[in-house]
């Protein structure tokens, strides 16, 4: 019986090894489309799409893919049928607003077709995702220093906006950087309950209750505790300027990106949301004296290591977490292979790593070791004008 045992389990063993190796292949295997929004000008016209052959590492231009003002964060939906691009604008038919972009995929041609336009309900807005149902798409508007939801048609349109709703609080110290509220980054929580806003001029991570079933964003109340100045928001140094967040798989630790400082300040969730600053630690070199603004943060799927780009020192620094205490451990610092790196993106096989070089106008290829996270530069894989955002779809 146990030698019976034994050969069934080897067996199972062998059969689990071969279909991790046929997974493997499957996925290396596959096509991506790599869809580049852009800031428009005399050159960029819009959203861009390359073809990307997991397997042979090749990497073929399609092409504009749609022309549309300024794209410069972009979304895809769950099934990868359609997209979302915010245009990065602050006159939006005599508004004060910018405005937000649906279109359908064509995954045979890389193009995208326009399905609707909304106005953003805020000048320039700068970041758009998807809440974790599908049904909703949220904006960051920067300079109107406010966010916005917006419910999705079963087609993939965009509605009027279900809620939008105004940062508040005091401002931090840099005159020229936090004269107001900037709204720079929203997603939701994992069970989808709350909306984390990253707000670059209150130095604050607001958090905001979100109703799944009517697309509302509400203001929490105060925790009431003489030891926790908000309850429902995580606080940075004065003058870090959050930019941009992070968090663990499971939900413990979030990482706060400071666009102004050039730093992760890394944030216990103690519970039910209360957020405790554990650690501060900078992505530039020793010495650093130049001009620099931190502008992405990823952590790889593996939920092992963290990445950030520094445009200005034009490098990705590179991160180790530890997982139990949610500390980093700085691992290398290495040139972005352009000027001016702002968003960065992890291929969906997590083994390479692309940043979009917004001023030399050139996306660049970086092998990840996924036992050490250290970066290996491959080289150039794309030209482009003004590329800002990064966005991979399964084809």
């Amino acid at each position: 019986m146990k030698k019976s045992f034994h050969g069934f389990a080897r067996f199972l063993s062998a059969v689990c090894l071969l279909f991790s190796a046929f997974a493997a292949s499957h996925a290396a295997s596959k096509n991506y489309l790599l869809y580049v929004g852009t800031y428009t000008n005399t050159e960029s016209k819009g959203i861009y799409a390359y073809r990307y052959d997991a397997k042979s590492g090749k990497v073929s231009p399609l092409g504009l893919a749609a022309e549309t003002a300024s794209p410069s964060f972009l979304a895809v939906a769950a099934g990868h049928k359609f997209l979302y691009a915010v245009n990065e604008t602050h006159d939006y038919k005599g508004q004060s607003s910018g405005a937000v972009t649906a279109f359908s995929i064509d995954k045979k041609t890389g193009k995208l077709s326009e399905l609707n336009e909304v106005a953003s309900r805020g000048a320039d807005p700068c970041y758009i995702a998807l809440d974790k149902s599908g049904k909703y798409v949220l904006v960051a508007n920067y300079n109107g220093g406010n966010v916005a939801a917006f419910p999705l048609t079963a087609d993939g349109q965009i509605g009027e906006a279900s809620s939008v709703v105004q940062d508040e609080g005091a401002v931090g110290p840099n005159k020229e950087r936090q004269e107001k509220a900037h709204a720079h980054w929203i997603e939701t929580s994992a069970r989808n309950r709350f909306a984390y806003v990253s707000d670059l001029g209150l130095d604050r991570v607001l958090i905001y209750k979100f109703d799944a079933a009517t697309g509302k964003l509400t203001r929490g109340e105060s925790a009431g505790s003489p030891d926790v100045k908000d309850f429902f928001s995580a606080t940075l140094a004065p003058g870090s300027g959050p930019r941009h967040v992070a968090f663990s798989s499971d939900g413990n630790f979030l990482f706060a990106l400071g666009e102004l400082d050039s730093t992760v300040t890394v944030f216990a969730n103690d519970a039910k949301e209360t957020y405790r600053s554990i650690q501060k630690i900078s992505a530039l070199p020793t010495g650093f004296s130049g001009k620099n603004d931190a502008a992405e943060i990823v952590i790889h799927p593996g939920g092992k290591f963290l990445y950030t780009s520094n445009r200005g020192d034009d490098s990705i620094a590179a991160f180790a977490i530890d997982r139990a205490s949610g500390k980093l451990i700085f691992i290398e610092r290495v040139p972005s292979g352009g000027k001016t790196p702002r968003n960065f993106a992890i291929d969906p096989r997590g083994t390479r790593l692309w940043v979009a070089n917004q001023d030399s106008g050139n996306v660049v290829e970086f092998r990840i070791d996924e036992a050490t996270g250290r970066l290996t530069a491959v080289g150039e894989v794309a030209k482009a004008s003004s590329p800002v955002c990064l966005v991979f779809v399964e084809e």
